[in-house]
């Protein structure tokens, strides 16, 4: 039976004032009660509301409920069940989906007569079901809130039925007062009514209308029952682009008018609300003239330029709300309701300027925040050191993201092609601490690098050498050495960093060259602590050490402590701990790495070491020397990139020997969190349980990374290289990097392109699509155009170029793709993909040695192979730290529901 509604619309309207929109007298049924969204709001509205749920619908769900401070809520199948069981309400809540909204909507009005409201929170319900919608309710004589809208709300009576309105505490926004609240965002509804308490004005009945396409209950709706309510004297409307709903309105009370999204004009497609998207002629600024009339101004208002009138103001930024509403008021003889709550001026609670010196102007001081944040906030300002929220990190990574278009990875936003310009030792420090080492950090470095570089007698490298016996790959031979380099080899090193840490983490010290007294540190320190810092007999190392880092010249606070509580004589141990607390410690305190990073720096450390120091068989490294080199020599003047050329190929490379390493290593760092080596080291991560970090057992971490390397992923470098040394055999080439070599290269690579054409011809012919492919030409994303070019690639050769560097294999390659298409075996000049790049650096690094017998082809491809370990090492450290510190337990593993069965 059609419902009597207020005779001044055409259409069913059965609220006659904004004090009967919420009311204590309603009674609610909430539609998927338990749903995500509903179960952190709903209870607060409860509360708040002095209990006026009466149950809630969740299919399946009858017999549940949902537990409140004002009791639990019961919740039943359907609205029928709920209605045999004795509930009454007045007014459904709708927190179904989209496609359901329709047909929940439709229970609630057919299986209860009693029914005089809907609220629709959902958003994005087709225009058809809108549609649908309107006309059940409006034959039913339903009023109906949203679609995607938080509800209604009235401060005077203390109700709120559906979303947020007022936040989590309510009674703090939703103050009492006399101005009525009318928006099409629900968020800004509650800020709205904040903003007011800061000129003393509340709040009476606050109506989120929603921004769908279709919205039901519309402005000539709210200002009619403003106009019915004596309690409201003025009405605040915040007002977005796109429909009709705004014209033509009969405004009767003083109104304030914000109208936003001027920019929202030249698009094409909603963004936000769904309803947002302008037409002819209903955009923000047509929207702005049709109040502009209303109230009888030419302008907007601004604190500068305040145009306002007796009827109104139009603003166009929220936070001049406030005080537009104060002026209009003022011409009315209408005072606020109570005294200012707070202002608007900005107050920071955090301050930082970075250590740059700003202008007072722009040098923001910090506010002391009120209670209890205060107490919270000095708590956490005595925290040092990052920390990061827990997530699901498969295929996810907080260390590494990779450019689609251009292939170019960047690791903690550095790029591979910036990280090839710099050291071996430079990046690791980079992997770990997200920033580069200045020079004399370098040098701490590489003191702690190379001081465990040699394995003499260690079974680290025993393992390594049974499995190079075993004619196992490299990356099993490496996986067998660092297998040993486990917690309880660092556990002394791991201990004093946590000394160090406890000790310092209060202290105050910014920087660890800073003039510091540790006096009163010193003298809590016990007589085991001390001990634990010192000094064995057999520490062979630590003096060394502790010589060279002293030679360097760099005041470190830490190294100085340990020195000092161990008498002079700190072991070898406290000294990598202390190295690593100041490489790490202005990290910390910024805040780029946590306290779990900082304490386990040592051990990353001595990995790197022995990935270097293992690559090398017992048999090349004795008690005082390694590959032939003093280990004082090492320590004192050797950087660690030196001392992995040293391990693959036998001795100290010259300069442009070294920038070449060293770009090559550079390059190799990472290919993004989707390659299988960083899948395997973020899986033994995630398998250890990264929620319990100090459960995590790094080095089985790295062996993650070298298992998920192999022949086809690490070890295909050395295909390159195979192809390079057939197409120079007998050439008579002695110098790679000599532009006088001699060969003519246009000719080698004419012969190799004919040969190919026909080859590839006579396959195609016998029907076989597998036939041998030219490595490292053509890319899946650079292709298409008439002349190819891999932007990696030609970074590297511009390089190359500045700096004078010649390389005959990268030059023949140049010449290869273009004889590819001369002789009609491309479409297109193919590029020389960066895998080009990786393999003529290292061939013409080893082509004297094995061009003269002293290298094996085995030999060349294992320095190959354990050349990309090395640098993709630096990838991966990065990856581990990253997933230690945000990952969650087994997060890399694969759902049931997404695994196949290959029948």
């Amino acid at each position: 039976m059609h419902k009597v509604g207020v005779k001044k619309f055409p259409y069913y309207v059965g609220i006659n004032s904004l004090a009967e929109m919420a009311t204590r007298e309603d009674r609610v049924c909430v539609l998927n009660i338990l749903g995500n969204e509903s179960r952190t709001v709903t209870p607060t509205s409860h509360e708040y509301s002095g209990g006026n749920i009466v149950f809630g619908t969740g299919p399946g769900r009858s017999g549940q409920a949902l537990e409140t401070k004002k009791g639990a809520i019961p919740v039943y199948n359907s609205i029928k069940e709920g209605i045999k069981a004795g509930h009454r309400f007045n007014t459904a809540v709708i927190y179904l989906p989209p496609s359901g909204v329709k047909d929940g909507v439709a229970e609630a009005v057919r299986h209860n007569p009693d029914l005089k409201k809907v609220v629709i929170l959902t958003e994005k319900i087709s225009v058809s079901d809108a549609r649908v919608i309107r006309a059940i309710c409006q034959t039913n004589g339903v009023d109906v809130f949203g679609g995607n809208c938080l509800g209604v709300a009235d401060a005077w009576n203390k109700v709120r039925i559906g979303g947020a309105l007022g936040g989590g505490k309510p009674d703090e926004s939703l103050v009492k007062g006399s101005v009525a609240l009318f928006s099409n965002s629900g968020n800004f509804t509650t800020t709205i009514a904040v903003y007011l308490l800061t000129k003393g004005w509340g709040t009476t009945t606050s109506v989120s209308s929603g921004k769908d396409v279709y919205i039901h209950y519309a402005p000539a709706e709210f200002f009619h029952a403003l106009d019915n309510d004596d309690r409201s004297k003025a009405a605040v409307v915040y007002v977005e682009p796109g429909g009709y709903y705004e014209r033509g309105l009969k405004i009767n009370k003083p109104t304030v008018a914000c109208v936003v999204g001027r920019w929202k004009a030249r698009l094409t497609k909603a963004c936000g609300h769904a309803g947002s998207l302008a037409g002819s002629g209903d955009d923000a600024r047509a929207k702005e003239q049709w109040f502009m009339e209303y109230f009888g101004v030419d302008g907007i208002y601004t604190p500068q330029t305040p145009v306002f009138s007796k009827k109104g103001a139009v603003v166009t930024n929220i936070a001049h709300i406030p005080e537009a509403l104060t002026r209009v008021m003022e011409l009315n003889g209408i005072k606020p309701d109570f005294e200012s709550k707070g202002d608007l001026s900005l107050k920071c609670w955090f301050a930082n300027n970075a250590s740059i010196q700003l202008p007072p102007e722009l040098d923001v001081q910090v506010v002391k925040a009120v209670s209890p944040y205060d107490e919270q906030i000095e708590h956490v300002n005595r925290q040092i050191g990052a920390q990061y929220p827990r997530q699901t990190m498969r295929d996810c990574s907080g260390a590494s993201m990779m450019d689609p278009k251009t292939q170019v990875t960047k690791v903690h936003n550095i790029s591979i092609l910036d990280a090839s310009r710099r050291s071996f030792e430079e990046n690791l420090c980079m992997s770990l601490l997200k920033r580069y080492p200045d020079e004399q950090e370098r040098e701490l470095a590489n003191a702690a690098f190379n001081a465990y570089l040699n394995h003499h007698n260690d079974a680290a490298v025993a393992a390594a050498d049974a499995a190079r016996e075993a004619e196992s790959s490299p990356n099993t031979v490496l996986s067998a050495a660092i297998s040993i380099v486990g917690r309880g080899r660092v556990k002394g090193a791991l201990s004093a960093s946590n000394l160090l840490l406890e000790l310092f983490h209060e202290s105050g010290l910014q920087t660890p060259s800073d003039e510091f007294d540790y006096s009163k540190i010193s003298k809590g320190l016990s007589r085991e602590a001390k001990a634990s810092l010192t000094a064995t007999k057999d520490d062979t190392r630590a003096s060394t050490l502790l010589k060279r880092v002293e030679g360097i010249g760099r005041k470190s606070v830490f190294i100085d402590f340990v020195r000092d509580a161990a008498g002079g004589k700190p072991s070898g141990d406290a000294l990598l701990a202390a190295i690593w607390t100041t490489l790490g410690w202005e990290p910390l305190i910024k805040r780029s790495i946590s306290k779990i990073t900082l304490t386990a720096l040592p051990w990353y450390s001595r990995i790197f070491s022995s990935f270097v120091g293992c690559s090398v068989p017992a048999a090349r490294q004795g008690k005082d020397s390694f590959c032939g080199v003093k280990n004082e020599e090492l320590i004192n003047g050797w950087t660690f990139t030196d001392a992995a050329f040293l391990a693959l190929i036998g001795r100290k490379p010259d300069e442009h020997e070294r920038f070449e390493f060293s770009m090559l290593l550079g390059l190799i760092i990472s290919n993004g969190p989707g390659t299988i080596s960083a899948q395997g080291c973020k899986g033994g991560v995630s398998a250890d349980g990264p929620e319990d970090p100090h459960r995590v057992q790094i080095n089985k971490a790295f062996i993650g990374f070298l298992t998920h390397t192999g022949f086809a992923h690490g070890g295909n470098g050395y295909e390159a290289i195979a192809f390079l040394i057939d197409r120079f055999k007998g050439r008579e080439l002695k110098d790679p990097s000599n532009r006088k070599h001699g060969v003519d290269l246009k000719a080698v690579a004419d012969e190799y392109s004919k040969w190919y054409a026909k080859y590839k011809a006579e396959q195609k012919a016998f029907g076989n699509i597998e036939y041998l492919k030219v490595p490292c030409v053509n890319h899946p994303v650079f292709k298409g155009k008439e002349v190819n070019y891999d932007p990696r690639e030609r970074f590297v050769s511009a390089l190359f170029e500045e700096k004078g560097i010649y390389n005959v294999f990268l030059d023949f390659y140049h010449n290869l793709v273009r004889s590819l298409y001369e002789n009609k075996v491309s479409s297109n000049v193919y590029c020389v993909n960066v895998d080009a790049v990786i393999a003529v650096i290292l061939l013409k690094i080893v082509w004297k040695a094995f061009n003269s017998g002293k290298m094996t082809g085995n030999e060349v491809e294992s320095a190959a192979f354990t050349t990309f370990l090395f640098g993709r090492m630096i990838g991966c450290a990065a990856e581990i730290d990253d997933h230690i510190n945000r990952g969650r337990n087994m997060d890399t593993r694969t759902p049931a529901s997404k695994c196949m069965f290959a029948g």
